[in-house]
Parts: structure tokens; sequence; C-alpha cells
């Protein structure tokens, strides 16, 4: 509705301080002939010559956002940042384990086979394949298990030397047994001659930096990089020891085990989760990916408010291992649901709002009252900084949903059909989308994998099964679509 807006003059009022308050009346006239006035007073200070400064309006009370509001978008607007962060990583990883399988021939050569996977898959009949591969599936699924329970009752009896001496065994293994193999491999793919002496030394260099990286400290972007590599590792290892239909099925049934591990009362990772927040302890940085500081499995981070002004900034340089509530703040204190928001966290944060607000406006007719021009041109040369750092929050990814998402692409890539590989690329970042999307609605851990395998599945065999035939039949015909 159109509406003519008429100013009168300015009058003063009167006051007892020493500076004169001015109210600013506007006039509004509807259409259908009704008057709206408003008045927005405004405070006009003066110099010790005599002059007025520009006067500041104080805002109108459409104009005044409430603290949830500023909150809700703060965390929009951090959340899809780090969920941006995370698609690079995973399609990075991807792309590495791609690009392996169709140079190198050594991870699609079926020489071996895993203790886990008993039964071959060499008989040539299709209900054989079947049972051979749903029995080897189970059996995985099984020792997965088996496993986790052991991890977790290890935690919970707080036996940490055993675990760390696990983690460590195992990424020295990656770093330096199977890095080996793939540089040996990479080397002979494309013909480079190198002597043992500098691969000694590249080898040695590239495995304790990495273990320093991940187990102790070092630049985000280096412990990043090194988790990347290793998830590519192990995924190049499970598509070469594999059997073919085993492949599959063990895809679809850690998704199902995905979904019972944590969103169980029971899970595994979910009890591994809550523990390690009632310990007010730190997730293993060697189990997870985060685009800012380590959590678990999927799930944001969030400080409270009250407390982020006493956390030191952490810089891009600072160690990148999951930061101790002794070390760094209150991050999971505040949190025990899994994914980092609980009921009492959600109810206090008007409480925290409201008492952050008072103190603003306390501080501020505090410092304006001893010295009006100076607290301008103090707050315009140095802004209020943000109530929260930006490398605070972000979106964490176990490194499992990396290392499967890897075996599904390059398990399909490995057939030399781009269209397939594409199909399983792009439907993997749908439902990591997808999963993220409901994360941020139910703010809650949530797994990574059913959604993003159901949809890399579905799209493999839809696309090799219908869609290549049919671009094989046009190409044949020489139909342009």
């Amino acid at each position: 509705m159109n509406s003519s807006i008429l100013n009168s003059s300015p009058g003063h009022s009167i006051s007892n301080t020493s500076e004169p308050t001015i109210v600013n009346t506007n006039v509004i006239v509807n259409e259908d002939g009704t008057t709206r006035v408003l008045q927005r007073p405004s405070r006009r200070s003066t110099t010790a010559g005599g002059e007025s400064n520009r006067s500041t309006e104080v805002p109108l009370p459409s104009q005044v956002r409430t603290p949830i509001e500023e909150e809700e978008e703060f965390e929009l607007k951090y959340g899809a940042k780090h969920v941006i962060k995370l698609f690079a990583p995973v399609s990075l990883c991807m792309l590495v384990v791609v690009a392996t399988i169709s140079s190198v021939t050594y991870y699609t050569r079926k020489d071996g086979y895993l203790l886990y996977t008993p039964f071959h898959e060499d008989s040539p009949d299709t209900g054989t394949k079947v049972w051979n591969a749903v029995a080897n599936s189970l059996i995985l699924i099984c020792v997965i298990i088996v496993m986790t329970i052991f991890l977790i009752i290890l935690y919970k009896k707080k036996f940490y030397k055993v675990i760390h001496g696990w983690l460590i065994l195992s990424s020295l293994m990656l770093l330096f047994l199977f890095s080996y193999l793939y540089l040996k491999e990479v080397l002979e793919a494309y013909n480079v001659p190198l002597d043992y002496i500098t691969v000694a030394i590249v080898m040695w260099n590239f495995g304790v930096v990495g273990m320093i990286s991940i187990h102790w400290q070092g630049p985000l972007i280096l412990q990043q990089a090194y988790l990347i590599f290793i998830s590519a590792l192990m995924a190049l290892v499970f598509i070469k020891y594999l059997p073919e239909w085993t492949t599959w099925f063990v895809l679809a049934v850690i998704s199902i085990w995905d979904l019972v591990a944590v969103l169980t009362p029971r899970g595994p990772l979910r009890i591994l989760v809550e523990t390690a927040q009632e310990r007010n302890e730190q997730i293993f940085p060697a189990l997870i990916y985060s685009s800012t500081v380590m959590y678990g499995v999927v799930g944001t981070m969030t400080a409270s408010d009250d407390e982020i002004p006493k956390k030191p900034k952490r810089k891009r340089n600072a160690p990148t291992r999951p930061m101790a509530q002794g070390e760094g703040g209150q991050n999971d204190r505040d949190s025990s649901d899994v994914g980092g928001f609980t009921s009492e966290w959600r109810e206090g944060i008007d409480t925290r709002a409201e008492a952050r607000t008072r103190s603003n406006q306390e501080q501020s007719r505090t410092t304006s009252s001893t010295n009006p021009t100076s607290a301008r041109r103090v707050e315009e040369l140095h802004p209020a900084p943000q109530q929260t750092d930006e490398e605070e929050r972000g979106v964490k990814l176990g490194l499992g949903d990396f290392i499967f998402y890897s075996v599904l692409v390059g398990k399909a890539s490995s057939y030399g059909d781009w269209n397939t590989t594409l199909a399983c690329f792009v439907a993997i970042l749908i439902g990591l989308c997808l999963t993220l999307l409901l994360l941020a609605i139910f703010k809650k851990a949530l797994p990574a994998l059913p959604i993003s395998i159901a949809f890399g599945l579905t799209f493999y065999f839809a696309t090799r099964s219908i869609v290549t035939p049919f671009t094989d039949l046009l190409a044949n015909e020489q139909v342009f679509i």
C-alpha cells in the first residue's frame, strides 16, 4: 500500500541533562485517509565549542531484531559455509580414488582377498555368487560390530593408552606401508624411475609429518590432507581385496549398521559420543574429519554464547587436535545430546541473549555518558568482535563415510563407464546435502552413509542397466538428442 510521508518540524523536549533530546515526528497519510504519527527521539551531543554533532536515531521497534533471530541467522550463515567446506574434501577423496583406479591397474587386479571374506565368488552361477556375497558381507559387518564394541569397552574402562596405541599402529601402517605400496605402483604405472634412498627419505618425512599432524598438532589444512589421503588408501584397499558382488552388499549392509549405531539409544557410536561429552573429553582425531575442530560422527558444534568471549581465538596454524575442556572452552559441556544441541541449551538461548544484551547496553550507556565523542570514535575505529569465532563451529564427518563414498565411486569407475561414475558421484553429493539439511533441521547427530549410499546404489544400477544401454544404442544409430 502506497503512503505519503509528511515530516513536521522537529520540536525540542525539556530534559534535565545538558544534551537536548530532539523528537523527529513523521505523519504518515495512508490511501484510505487515516494517519499515523511516528516519533523517533534522537539525542544530539554538543562539543565544548557549542557545535552539535549529528544525531543518532533510535531504531523503530519493527527494525529491532530479536536475539533468537540473530542467532538463527548466524547458525544458518556459518552452517552453510562449513557444509560447502565439507563438499570439497569428500569430492577430493573420491577424485583421488577414481584417478588411481583409472591409471593404476594394480588396484583392479584380483590377486588376493581379505581374511574376512572366505567366499571368493568363483562360481559362474548367479545364485552362488549372491549367497557368497551375502555371507561375506555378514561376516565383515560382524567383525566391524565386534571391533566397535571392543572400542567402546576400552573407552568406558578408560584404557586410553590401548586405544591410542591401536590408532597409532593403524596410522603407521597406512602412512608407511600402504603409502609405500601406493607410491611404488604409481611410479611403475607412469614409468618414473626413482632410487630406494630417495624413496626412503620421502616416505620417512611423509609418515613422520603425518603422524605428528594427526595425533599431535599441526596446521589444520595439513591434517585434513592426511586424513583425506588415508581415507582414499583404505578405499583402494577395499576395492582391490573385496570380491565384486561382496562390495555392493557390504555398502548396503554398512549403511544399515550406520543407522543402528548412531540413532538407536544403545548404538555404539552414540554411546561413544555421549560418554565423551559426559567426561568433557575429546573424540580421537584419527577417526574424524572436521572443517574446524574435531567432534564426532556427523554433527554441529556450537559454543554457548556467554562463554565464547572467554575462549581464545584459534589461529590457522594452531594445534589441530580437538581442544579438551580444560584447554579451550565448554563446547561439549553444554551439549549432552549427540549433536551438541540439548533441550537445556535451546531453552537457555533467551536467557543468555537477554543477559548479553543488557550487558552491552549497560556498557554502551557507561561509555557514552563518560565521553560520547570518544566512544563513537573508538567504536568506528575498533568495531566489536563477533560473538562467535568462525572457526569455533563446523560440520564433522567420520572417516568411514569418506572411505565408503570412495569405494562406491571407485568401484563404479573400475568398469570404465564414465556415465555411471559421474552419476554415482553426483548421487553421493546429493545424499550428503540432504543429510546435512536434516542435520540443520533436527540439530542432532545423524548417520551420513544411508542416504548417500542409497542414492549411489540406485543411480549406479539404474545408469548401468538403463541409461548406458540407451546412450549406446543412440550412438550406434547416430541419433543425437
